[in-house]
């Protein structure tokens, strides 16, 4: 530990934040407008739909006058859901709201390097130091004073880069997976509405999408029974379906015991069913990678046809935008079985159904065994950053 020195952050660079964007300034088309939403899906490595733009011109003012987020820069959320940062790539062209996001750029690169600063904020050694200057009792908050006086324990640069290099070929081979299930999940879409859109013939039958599918409600065993809940069947919430939207669900932050799943409505879905959330953030779907409860505020999706596991959860994507649209509620949207009764579709023989589901079957197991690797890698990169990143194993440069 000798060879690291201790720096302040607002030693290695300039922190600050953006020019003010009055909501006059908004536009249709134009530039990416981000607040903390958008860099979390970012991080995450989920796609962005900001509805936020400014004009060119705007932006090109600002970027005269004040500048713009830069490649290497790094943008850090600081409000609500505090420390998730993003790096600025080379091809990166936005701007941001100010309060939302704090901006470090102009990094004192003979002290540190982008990737190795960015790995050290997503670590838990970095996310205790912004826990430790955070304020705010009902809204959390990190202000650039308080980012300033943080203080960070840095190798030489070789060092850094060497961490840096270990750290991000694990996030290169997470990356590539998550790419890879995005492709095989948009080419599975794409064969349902070749086979069953754009083939469609006339005299297939019409039927409501409730009668295409079996709907099965969740429960939740009562909280105040310890010997429910901390057991080894998974009972999903509508953030862990949310977070693992249009994709295989593999963990959940709660789970039940056999006795919570005997003595409640919760039921246990088969592996490849689907869930859907049917409240508040409706129209969230994933499949399960494992057989798995969930709450009553989501449904299950089991197969009407024999054992189409990946052509029920395929319905259920060609069908979401619709639910969604039907969804109805004075506070909370909703999607209840009536929402389902609604949606009319034409589908052919089983016989048809049975066969597409069979070609389906490569996609899936394939996107299945990438999300049991990404889990895998994604284990060793948490186990190893901390101890990367604070200097408690060491590496040879």
């Amino acid at each position: 530990m000798s060879e690291w020195k201790e720096y302040k952050l607002g030693d290695i660079a300039e922190i600050t934040s953006s020019k003010r964007i009055f909501y006059s300034e908004y536009v249709e088309n134009g530039v990416p407008f981000y607040r903390s939403k958008e860099i979390i899906d970012l991080f995450n490595r989920r796609d962005i739909q900001t509805e936020l733009f400014i004009t060119e011109k705007r932006f090109n003012e600002i970027e005269v006058k004040f500048g713009v987020p830069m490649e290497d820069d790094i943008l850090l959320t600081s409000v609500g859901s505090l420390g998730v940062p993003y790096k600025v790539k080379p091809k990166d062209k936005f701007y941001f709201k100010d309060g939302n996001l704090t901006w470090f750029r102009n990094l004192d690169k003979s002290k540190v390097i982008p990737d190795f600063l960015f790995t050290w904020i997503s670590s838990n050694v970095g996310k205790q130091k912004l826990d430790e200057v955070s304020i705010g009792s009902t809204q959390a908050a990190l202000t650039i004073s308080g980012l300033k006086t943080i203080e960070i324990l840095l190798p030489d640069i070789k060092t850094q880069k060497s961490i840096a290099t270990i750290l991000s070929s694990l996030d290169d081979k997470i990356d590539l997976l998550h790419r890879q299930n995005i492709t095989l999940e948009k080419m599975a879409e794409t064969l349902f509405r070749q086979w069953f859109v754009e083939e469609a013939k006339e005299d297939w039958e019409e039927i409501s999408l409730y009668d295409a599918i079996e709907l099965v409600g969740g429960g939740t065993p009562k909280t105040t029974v310890n010997e429910y809940w901390d057991g080894n069947i998974k009972w999903l919430s509508g953030g862990d379906i949310a977070g693992n939207h249009k994709n295989f669900v593999v963990s959940s932050e709660k789970s039940i015991t056999e006795l919570g799943l005997k003595n409640s409505s919760a039921k246990l879905l088969p592996k490849f069913s689907t869930v859907i959330s049917a409240r508040g953030t409706v129209g969230k779907y994933c499949m399960l990678s494992e057989p798995m409860t969930f709450s009553q505020s989501n449904y299950g999706i089991l197969p009407k046809f024999k054992n189409c596991f990946f052509f029920t959860y395929l319905l259920v994507a060609h069908s979401v935008d619709e639910l969604q649209s039907a969804a109805y509620g004075s506070v909370f949207d909703t999607i209840t079985t009536n929402t389902f009764k609604g949606l009319t579709i034409t589908l052919p023989e089983e016989e048809y159904i049975i066969r597409f589901n069979e070609s389906m079957e490569p996609y899936f197991s394939k996107i299945l065994t990438n999300q049991t690797q990404i889990r895998t890698l994604s284990a060793l990169r948490n186990t190893l950053l901390p101890k990367l990143m604070s200097g408690v194993v060491t590496i040879e440069c």
